[in-house]
């Protein structure tokens, strides 16, 4: 037959076993220290151990007290993940990322998000530089040698995009205009537009270099001017489908950016959760679909 205790003596226990101490477990319960004495006599009455050794100014644990400190430590942190997903079902997923991601990937995409998980909303909100947001989950570009793997998202690749082919740039006589990005956070790698043209035959002087500090302007700049645009392969993806943009040199080339979540492990709430693996799969779809 199971050994039943009270759930209360159980929190008082946890908590002096946290503390070392019973005044500052009941100023955490908000209960007396004669209280949370009472709880644990009887808890150690009802198991038949002692689970501290009592001091003039501190409470230690026994050896046994440590074992079930261990197991109330766990359990509780498990109730309490468990409350905060049940909480959060029907609350959005607050999600902060950078304006060109935003508008070219996310927005584009949340109808798919809503139709795989109709109970959750997503709000989003732009900006070029980190926000501190306590329940925001930031989708950031970064330097790659700078992210850990298991942050990471999606490693960038960049082509150039426009409706003109790779020859009849070669053999252009009037010098197009191209866009490309010089990024606001200086401490990010360039785009890799000289590596790009020279795998190519190509040279800055071949064109007229234009830049913004956002991929997004240049993109747009580039569908309304029928201009080209050295840009990520992701952010393009959505303008290449519906024929705004056509990619110019047969194969991407790597860079060093990637696009990732800062200590992603830590969004353990289900709305989350869920949210991550949908981003994690949007990307991978987008990465693995290269021209």
């Amino acid at each position: 037959m199971a050994l039943s205790v009270s759930l209360q003596a159980l929190r008082a226990f946890d908590a002096a076993a946290r503390h070392g101490s019973f005044k500052h477990a009941a100023e955490e319960l908000s209960l007396t220290p004669t209280a949370i004495s009472h709880h644990i006599s009887k808890l150690e009455h009802r198991l038949n151990v002692r689970l501290f050794q009592r001091l003039s100014r501190k409470v230690l644990l026994t050896e046994t007290g440590v074992l079930l400190a261990n197991a109330t430590s766990e359990g509780f942190a498990t109730i309490e993940s468990a409350l905060a997903d049940i909480q959060q079902l029907n609350e959005a997923v607050q999600v902060s990322t950078t304006s060109s991601f935003a508008a070219l990937v996310l927005l584009p995409a949340q109808g798919t998000f809503s139709v795989r998980y109709p109970d959750i909303s997503m709000q989003v909100s732009s900006g070029e530089l980190p926000d501190n947001l306590p329940n925001s989950i930031p989708v950031r570009l970064g330097n790659i040698k700078d992210v850990p793997v298991e942050d990471r998202l999606s490693e960038e690749r960049f082509n150039l995009f426009g409706s003109k082919t790779l020859r009849a740039l070669q053999d252009a006589r009037v010098r197009p205009v191209l866009y490309t990005t010089r990024w606001k956070n200086r401490g990010l790698c360039a785009p890799p537009l000289d590596d790009w043209l020279a795998h190519n035959g190509l040279n800055k002087t071949d064109f007229v270099i234009r830049e913004f500090d956002q991929e997004l302007f240049g993109i747009q700049q580039a569908v309304i001017e029928n201009a080209l645009v050295f840009c990520s392969e992701i952010l393009a993806r959505g303008m290449c489908s519906t024929g705004q943009l056509t990619p110019v040199g047969e194969k991407s080339i790597a860079s060093p950016l990637c696009y990732y979540i800062p200590n992603k492990t830590r969004f353990r709430t289900h709305n989350a959760v869920k949210f991550i693996e949908w981003i994690q799969d949007l990307v991978r779809l987008k990465s693995s679909n290269r021209s």
